[in-house]
């Protein structure tokens, strides 16, 4: 078993959290936009195949003290890094550095890097080049203060990129972002599920691909662990079998709406490219015209900021928005997520529940209003 760490979005720990006992996790403790756990190396590949809230997966190497800027060195010189990989390969490092010891976050990284390099003409009289775009291994370097942590990254390329996402809106939805809300709105996969302002489709594409139990992973070619010295190509392919074994039929409609023609039609396409065209119902509609027939749903929605739009036309929007929620979705739950707070106290309605979240840079509320049969509930 060996101790890793998966990193998030904040906010979402609790959800990888959940994610990471339901592939076999175990010791699994929350920090700060990251999740730490033991597992062995069937638990880490399911970790990068099968996990929809997580960025990354690291694997620790090495942690010790520095008490000057030399330090890095010479105690980097003595690790085993002919181990890890090979002189034929490729590496980079990527730093994360919060120290008073140095003063350009980049420099630990170039100190790492010479490290590495003479450990290796020392020991084998050869040397691993850099390679920033395509590196065969990537490390992560982290200093806080005094302790510096040095991983392994398993995946290399972010687990957000799915890899069905052809085309995107202006403002796209991350897809781990995405997969959280979900989540944690705590839609049972069996109701159905509606994205009004659907931009590029990736809310309702994660629903459906969660509700089919399609892994996340399944589009993709590579991750990082397929380079270590120890990969085991024989116990990947059972990962990906016991995974595709677990596909089901969809019991339920997911709908995906926009008013814009142009979205749709993004949507469509990588809706397409996900393979869930028989899944997830699109159209061209306008929310604030519409009406749930009579039929519970949950509703998840991400509309626009206000970054591009005047603050009447956002706030009549937001208005807009909650008056089409009380008096067209009795017995429906919304969910919005927004960093406008101004507008979002336009919606009208009391939330029941209040999260933190980030898209991007941006901090941005996940509200959830409850839509109560024969009362609006105002909230003034």
């Amino acid at each position: 078993m060996d101790n890793l760490l998966a990193k998030t979005l904040h906010g979402l720990e609790d959800v990888l959290s959940r994610e990471l006992e339901s592939i076999g996790a175990v010791n699994i403790i929350k920090g700060r936009r990251s999740v730490s756990f033991d597992g062995d190396n069937e638990v880490l590949y399911r970790a990068n195949y099968c996990l929809r809230t997580a960025l990354s997966v690291l694997k620790p190497l090495y942690q010790f003290k520095i008490d000057k800027t030399q330090d890095l060195y010479s105690r980097s010189t003595v690790f085993p890094w002919e181990e890890i990989m090979g002189a034929g390969q490729t590496f980079s490092i990527v730093p994360v550095v919060k120290s008073t010891l140095f003063n350009h976050t980049g420099y630990p990284a170039l100190v790492l890097k010479d490290a590495i390099v003479d450990r290796f003409r020392k020991k084998t009289g050869r040397r691993p080049s850099v390679d920033l775009k395509e590196p065969d291994i990537v490390f992560n370097c982290h200093i806080n203060e005094k302790r510096v942590n040095i991983s392994l990254d398993s995946t290399i390329v972010p687990l957000f990129k799915r890899g069905y996402r052809l085309y995107q809106s202006e403002a796209p939805l991350n897809e781990v972002l995405a997969a959280g809300i979900i989540m944690k709105s705590g839609w049972d996969m069996m109701s159905p599920l509606l994205d009004p302002m659907c931009g590029s489709g990736t809310i309702a594409i994660e629903a459906a691909m969660m509700a089919r139990r399609i892994p996340p992973g399944q589009k993709r070619q590579f991750f990082g662990f397929m380079n270590w010295p120890d990969y085991d190509h024989g116990l990947f392919k059972k990962v990906r079998r016991d995974a595709k074994l677990k596909i089901a039929p969809l019991q339920t409609q997911v709908y995906c709406r926009d008013i814009s023609p142009q979205n749709i039609r993004i949507a469509r396409s990588n809706i397409k490219s996900a393979g869930l065209e028989a899944d997830i119902r699109t159209g061209i509609e306008d929310f604030l015209d519409t009406e749930s027939a009579g039929r519970p749903l949950t509703i998840i929605m991400n509309p626009p900021y206000g970054e591009r739009m005047e603050i009447s036309d956002i706030e009549k929007l937001y208005e807009g928005i909650g008056e089409r929620l009380k008096h067209g979705y009795p017995g429906s739950t919304a969910w919005l997520i927004s960093s406008n707070r101004e507008a979002l106290k336009k919606i009208g309605l009391k939330p029941s529940e209040k999260h933190t979240l980030y898209n991007g840079k941006l901090e941005v509320k996940l509200m959830k209003y409850d839509l109560y049969r024969g009362s609006a509930r105002d909230a003034g």
